[in-house]
């Protein structure tokens, strides 16, 4: 029997989910799709320069989970930003903690 899905707890849902190249119509464009749980990872990395481990911790994720998800995000934004593509942000296993700011 497989192991449950464990929810990663995410502090927001955002407002934008979607990112595109300016001056290039939507229909030329490739896309990647961006869960919330994997910005939530860049979120408390990159934005509020906490350790994976502490960031990990917030998330109520395994360090080396948090890890692959911050090399999975920073993968797909490298790759849309270099190549053009749009950025859609959606879906992922995630939970929102409204009891609790995760910031």
């Amino acid at each position: 029997m497989p192991r449950p899905i464990k929810f990663r707890k995410v502090g927001f849902e955002p407002d934008v989910t979607y990112f595109k190249p300016a001056g290039v119509p939507l229909r030329e464009l490739s896309e990647i799709v961006l869960t919330v749980d994997e910005l939530e990872a860049m979120r408390l990395k990159d934005a509020d320069g906490l350790s994976e481990t502490i960031a990990a911790k917030k998330m109520d994720i395994s360090q080396p989970t948090f890890n692959r998800l911050i090399t999975s995000a920073r993968k797909k934004i490298s790759d849309a930003l270099s190549k053009g593509k749009a950025i859609r942000i959606e879906g992922g296993t995630y939970k929102l903690n409204k009891t609790k700011k995760l910031d």
